[in-house]
């Protein structure tokens, strides 16, 4: 079941990109507004805490969507912007340079947030977000950047794979985010 709810997550995913490539205009995203933005913060939070990713997604040359997961992504607490540590995607480095543009999307995967919502009917907050961004050029990561991913994977650094994973973070990657659209289910949204 799993798998198929992957399945069917990629699939829309694919028929939202394509729709970005088609006609810009018709995008349906809304600009992000300082309230917009501390909701946003915290759907990424829940959904990073849950998952311990987010899904970055990019178009290749080919016209073809490739979703890769980060565990290392960032917002910054004020303006629509972040970064993330790019150490294995290797299908950010190929689509990139054919277009900077980007659907960041975090959802909030925790059994106990969606049981609890479905028993409800209601959402307490939304269930997930799609950030519309432009990625920037790999970058050497500042001392500050560091201390953040250290401090996000300090509790499983006693583990043989951290170790082997996570100790060689040394470049980011800056994005901007232009728009953003929330994952709905229009009959449990909450109040805003």
């Amino acid at each position: 079941m799993v798998s198929r709810n992957v399945s069917a997550s990629l699939y829309m995913l694919y028929a939202m990109l394509m729709k970005i490539i088609k006609n810009e205009d018709d995008l349906m995203m809304v600009n992000i507004q300082p309230q917009d933005w501390l909701k946003i913060r915290n759907v990424f939070a829940d959904a990073q805490r849950a998952a311990m990713h987010c899904s970055v997604s990019t178009i290749s040359s080919d016209g073809f969507p490739t979703s890769s997961p980060i565990g290392t992504l960032f917002l910054h607490e004020y303006k629509p912007t972040g970064f993330f540590f790019d150490r294995y995607c290797t299908s950010l480095k190929q689509n990139l340079p054919h277009s900077s543009k980007a659907c960041i999307q975090a959802v909030n995967s925790s059994q106990s947030f969606w049981l609890k919502s479905l028993m409800s009917g209601k959402f307490s907050s939304y269930p997930g977000v799609r950030l519309y961004a432009e990625i920037s050029e790999l970058r050497p990561a500042t001392e500050a950047e560091l201390e953040l991913v250290h401090c996000r994977i300090k509790l499983l650094n006693w583990t043989k794979g951290s170790r082997l994973i996570w100790s060689d973070f040394t470049h980011v990657r800056d994005f901007q985010a232009h728009g953003f659209k929330w994952v709905e289910y229009p009959q449990m949204m909450p109040d805003t």
